[in-house]
């Protein structure tokens, strides 16, 4: 495993410094967080200046629209944004790291053709159907049904925690097309789109106050045979490919604001007297230490999807994910603890930035698989561990 950045690395890292130095500026203010159509715009004109600049999609395939850039520069990509204060993907998220990879991986020439490149200019935003009221983390348990007819299939069921789905053109959906096969074989992934005919969305308020999130209601929605992304009934699989990209890198912007977090804590901790507590000193250390190994556990991860793509390989994120996703979990909640404990009666603020902060950290033990299942992961996958009875 190689640690360190060559010469060309870094000369790419000057490049985008000096992209994101002048045109950050040039942003507009960014609009208030319940004004959904105006976070969507933001977003996505983000997105065409990072199109426009030949950075997005950079570790996409260049016969995907991306740029073909290994995947640690793709690492210094993500860094240098979040130190510089970039905006987040937002509103793209599903589309720019879910579905899109998956398409590329596993789309026909055609489908590539149809949706990466909107993806990539940000014409087009993705949300992604797979959890439903009672298939969360065993989302092989999933009842949305697909049954053919002719060339399309017609959709009747419901998902939930559809993120963006209100200002989404597309969904990422999961449907059982084989009731009578076994639960992880009768599944099959669809590209829906969300202006069809009997899809009803019903936004959802979150502990935090914010409305991301939704429940999305099928109603007999009619969509074309064209639009599944590879066999039908082999959606687990394809699953596991959109998981994989979920649980690999979608959170390395987060771990470096986290260390960037940590940081003020510390420095209000000096500042409001509370320094003087040595077992707050500690957990601070402690918590330092943790995100540091969380990075070098990134870069490990990339580090070894280079070596996969050196190969011949796909370059697809493997189980390290999942290693990574289950400790950074528990660390971003025990890092908001931490500055709750610092800012006192002020971490009650519900205007304050890490307030919101602490709040939605209690969903990443849940969100994008629960620590439970990343376990079971890490125990099958890695350690070869048998499966519970």
């Amino acid at each position: 495993m190689d640690l360190t950045y060559t010469e060309q690395e870094e000369a790419f890292r000057a490049e985008l410094r000096e992209w994101l130095a002048g045109v950050l500026p040039t942003l507009p203010p960014k609009p208030d967080p319940a004004h959904w159509p105006g976070r969507r715009a933001y977003d996505t004109t983000w997105q065409r200046m990072l199109y426009d600049a030949g950075y997005a999609g950079l570790h996409w395939p260049a016969d995907a629209g991306g740029r073909g850039a290994t995947p640690t520069q793709h690492l210094i990509f993500l860094e240098e944004t979040e130190r510089a204060g970039a905006p987040y993907v937002g509103a793209n998220f599903v589309g720019l790291l879910h579905a899109g990879p998956t398409i590329a991986a596993e789309g026909t020439a055609e489908q590539r053709r149809r949706w990466l490149p909107p993806i990539l200019r940000g014409d087009e935003v993705w949300c992604q159907g797979f959890s439903e009221p009672d298939a969360g983390s065993d989302l092989a348990a999933l009842r949305t049904r697909a049954v053919r007819d002719g060339e399309t299939y017609v959709v009747t069921g419901s998902k939930i925690w559809t993120s963006h789905a209100e200002v989404a053109d597309w969904c990422e959906l999961l449907v059982r097309t084989d009731s009578d096969a076994p639960r992880h074989r009768g599944i099959t992934w669809l590209a829906m789109p969300m202006s069809a005919a009997g899809v009803n969305v019903r936004p959802l308020r979150t502990l935090a106050g914010s409305s991301e999130f939704a429940e999305v209601f099928l109603d007999e929605v009619r969509v074309p045979v064209a639009n599944r992304v590879g066999e039908e009934n082999d959606g687990w699989r394809v699953t596991m490919v959109t998981l994989s990209f979920e649980r690999g890198t979608a959170f390395v912007g987060e771990v470096i604001a986290c260390r960037r977090t940590l940081r003020e804590v510390a420095s209000s901790a000096r500042r409001n007297g509370t320094w003087d507590d040595q077992v707050l000193r500690r957990r601070i250390g402690r918590l330092a230490a943790e995100f540091s190994v969380l990075w070098r556990l990134t870069q490990w991860n990339v580090s070894a999807a280079e070596r996969v793509l050196r190969g011949g390989g796909t370059g697809v994120p493997g189980v390290g994910g999942s290693v990574f996703k289950l400790r950074y979990s528990h660390a971003r909640q025990e890092l908001y603890e931490t500055a709750a404990a610092v800012l006192g009666a002020d971490a009650l603020d519900a205007a304050r930035e890490w307030t919101a902060d602490r709040l939605s950290s209690l969903s990443y033990t849940i969100a994008a698989g629960t620590s439970q299942i990343q376990k079971n992961i890490v125990a099958e996958r890695i350690l070869g561990l048998p499966k519970g009875p």
